[in-house]
């Protein structure tokens, strides 16, 4: 039998100025349910309980959408926002219960757990608004229903800055944004990524950093955007851009 979902740590909306309505912290409460059932087939994460679900999970996932998670609800148009390197589904899922307006394309190249997030999205309601590929990021920068079709595209995890921005950028729409989701962030980290970004017609919008509540550590959110339509040629063949990063 699944374990409740534990309590949310005191305090821990504050910093966002946003809080759950009762139906998102449900939401957020049964995804940690459905985390749990998920991870004890798969290994998904292993961070599924107290803050490690809380902070480290929920938290680090929304802390660089402050902004939109406080704006005007719901916008004009539906944000369509693309998570590449989902994992255990962060931190696309947790986007999807914020931000009920999004459209949210969740990608990931296990299919087992691609699998398990789409099933985790069904369970919590969020099918109609959560697609999930099983593909590597690759493929997906070059499928037309995703390729220049993004306001925002993201990951969390996933690789080498330069290797996640040949991943993200050829998503984008003109007016679109990538996140990166860094812990640490240095000088080189930037030039290195200012370099890549000189090839993929994009450059450096603004760094954001944070220290997590509960001494969890720093993070860094790094955005792109486009300057100008990313050449036809990335992301390049499954592989390269791990293999030869741009920087």
């Amino acid at each position: 039998m699944t374990a409740p979902a534990d309590p949310v740590p005191a305090g821990l909306w504050d910093s966002l100025g946003w809080e759950p309505t009762p139906e998102q912290l449900r939401q957020l409460m049964a995804l940690q349910q459905q985390l749990r059932h998920w991870n004890a087939r798969l290994n998904l994460t292993r961070l599924v309980d107290g803050d490690d679900y809380w902070i480290a999970q929920v938290y680090d996932s929304l802390w660089p959408w402050r902004e939109l998670l406080n704006g005007p609800q719901p916008p004009a148009q539906p944000l369509r926002c693309l998570d590449v390197g989902t994992g255990g589904g962060f931190p696309g899922l947790a986007l999807a219960i914020a931000l009920p307006h999004a459209r949210l394309t969740l990608v990931d190249s296990v299919g087992r757990k691609a699998e398990a997030v789409k099933a985790m999205a069904a369970s919590l309601g969020l099918g109609e608004r959560v697609q999930v590929r099983w593909e590597r990021a690759e493929a997906t920068g070059h499928a037309s229903s995703c390729r220049g079709q993004q306001d925002w595209a993201m990951a969390r995890a996933v690789a080498a800055a330069p290797v996640v921005a040949e991943y993200l950028v050829p998503l984008l729409r003109a007016s679109g944004r990538a996140l990166l989701y860094r812990g640490l962030w240095s000088p080189e980290d930037q030039t290195c990524l200012e370099r890549a970004a000189i090839s993929l017609r994009a450059e450096v919008e603004r760094v954001e950093r944070i220290d997590l509540p509960g001494g969890r550590g720093v993070r860094h959110a790094v955005v792109l955007r486009p300057s100008a339509p990313c050449p036809a040629s990335y992301p390049r063949a499954v592989g390269l851009p791990a293999k030869q990063p741009l920087a």
